[in-house]
């Protein structure tokens, strides 16, 4: 009971930063945030532990949670790391050449961001995007490159939220999934792997300059 209670805190608290209702460089008290989710303080603790390790709050004693922030520079240097771990992947599962029933879940996230544009539902679409990188990861098969992408690709979830509606329309970015689903599907483990890391570098360079373009001081 206390696991699911434990997983259940972890998921509303990583929402509730994700959409900036616990903002960057915010403090906050066990006692605060078990009365917010109406469980007890056990579970919230454990919780909190987790996403500590997760890279998303610091625990102080006696002093409560603070969510970490990000600044530009440390946008940078978790991209590097993430784009490194996703086109790794990338490069994994072309090597493996999936079944076509293997790549369903990451053609059904391009459909369904193409959708999202159509009507110009970016939470739909990033719900889809989101879907699609770690459908990707999934596929490399490799346990430990799986748990270390899902730590840093939280860590730019938040930033990614902020900025979504200071962007462009990312119909580039559909076209980029296409074409990493296209090289993993014909087994080109080097394409997908220079397709993929040109993405996230794309991705990478928007995302920096937003922050700093609009002053966001950490996100």
């Amino acid at each position: 009971m206390t696991g699911s209670a434990t997983l259940k805190a972890a998921e509303a608290l990583r929402e509730l930063i994700f959409k900036g209702i616990l903002p960057p460089g915010s403090d906050h008290l066990e006692a605060e945030l078990a009365d917010r989710l109406g469980l007890s303080r056990t579970p919230v603790r454990e919780a909190l532990a987790r996403l500590e390790a997760q890279g998303l709050v610091s625990i102080r004693p006696r002093r409560g949670a603070r969510v970490i922030g990000l600044s530009a520079r440390d946008m940078d240097d978790v991209y590097e790391v993430l784009t490194a771990l996703e086109a790794t992947a990338a490069a994994r599962a072309a090597a493996l050449r999936p079944a076509d029933g293997a790549l369903s879940p990451m053609e059904r996230a391009i459909e369904e961001m193409d959708r999202a544009l159509e009507i110009g539902d970016l939470d739909v679409w990033a719900a889809a995007d989101e879907a699609f990188h770690s459908a990707l990861v999934t596929l490399s098969g490799n346990g430990r490159l799986i748990e270390a992408a899902a730590i840093y690709a939280d860590q730019v979830r938040r930033a990614r939220m902020i900025t979504l509606r200071l962007r462009p329309p990312p119909h580039r970015s559909n076209e980029d999934h296409r074409a990493v689903l296209a090289a993993i599907r014909a087994g080109d483990s080097d394409l997908a792997h220079r397709l993929h890391a040109g993405h996230r570098e794309a991705a990478r360079k928007l995302l920096t300059d937003l922050i700093r373009t609009h002053q966001l001081n950490q996100v």
